[in-house]
């Protein structure tokens, strides 16, 4: 595929279970014409691996972008994911949220310029995480909230999120009072856009980096489009041993000068600066 009307970035790092059952999704969309590029933060051999014979039986086009592991540098892989991306328009996810077989459809039909949309998840316990099979994606069973029951799922208004059609789906994304941010595990935008502004700052690690992205976005001129009703995909549980609170301090440090001084680039992005190079 030359030119896939979307790019998919998939970001993982040593989760291969997780990644398969991701990958299993992108596999059962209704939309067909995308590419799938991995960003992957210095996995091992195990998700290399994985992804050869992936890459040997899928019909999806699929780029493996890998550096060495060097603690949490996701802002630096998602940019030289983005600079392999061969289509226009571009979704970032995670390799840990399973998307349902009309998610890229949707975010293919409400792409449009001078937005970015903006879409949320379903996030599952561990316990049910680990229950759904690659079979039950297949059978698109997973986003089935009585099915999800039947493993221990609890009555929430959150659960709408599954449940929503077209038309109810619509009027709460309109009535929802969570921000159109970027979210790195469903949201896209124009690759040129994403460019403009120099991608990620690669200085950040976890905590708001991608929200920044965004916040840069909005100060460039670009709008957002709350879609997290209507893009849906679920969020399998994990432990999350890379959380720094020296490094959420410094990216909040980071994300108020954005704010403040209206910032629309970076130069810790994809484009270095000369004192950098």
């Amino acid at each position: 595929m030359k030119n896939p009307q979307i790019s998919v970035i998939i970001s993982t790092y040593n989760a291969v279970e997780w990644l398969k059952k991701t990958l299993a999704g992108y596999e059962c969309q209704t939309f067909r014409d995308f590419e799938i590029v991995i960003a992957d933060d210095g996995s091992g051999p195990e998700t290399e691996a994985f992804l050869k014979e992936f890459r040997e039986r899928s019909e999806i086009p699929l780029t493996h972008v890998w550096h060495e592991d060097d603690g949490f540098q996701k802002t630096k892989i998602l940019n030289k994911a983005i600079l392999a991306c061969k289509a226009e328009y571009i979704l970032m996810t995670d390799g840990d949220c399973i998307p349902r077989e009309d998610f890229l459809q949707v975010h293919y039909k409400l792409r449009e310029k001078g937005y970015f949309l903006s879409g949320g998840y379903f996030k599952l316990p561990m316990d049910i995480s680990e229950e759904i099979s690659v079979e039950d994606i297949k059978a698109q069973r997973c986003f089935d909230k009585q099915w999800l029951k039947k493993f221990g799922l609890k009555s929430s208004v959150k659960n709408k999120k599954l449940t929503a059609g077209k038309r109810e789906g619509k009027v709460l994304n309109k009535l929802t009072p969570t921000n159109a941010s970027w979210n790195g595990h469903n949201s896209s935008g124009w690759k040129e856009d994403i460019l403009a502004v120099n991608g990620f700052d690669e200085r950040m690690k976890y905590g708001g980096e991608d929200r920044e992205l965004g916040e840069r976005l909005f100060n460039y001129g670009i709008k957002s489009r709350q879609i997290r009703y209507s893009a849906i995909c679920i969020h399998l549980d994990h432990a999350r041993g890379y959380v720094n609170q020296e490094a959420i301090d410094f990216n909040k440090e980071v994300r108020k000068k954005t704010k403040k001084e209206k910032l629309n680039y970076t130069e810790h992005g994809i484009k270095k600066s000369e004192k950098q190079a």
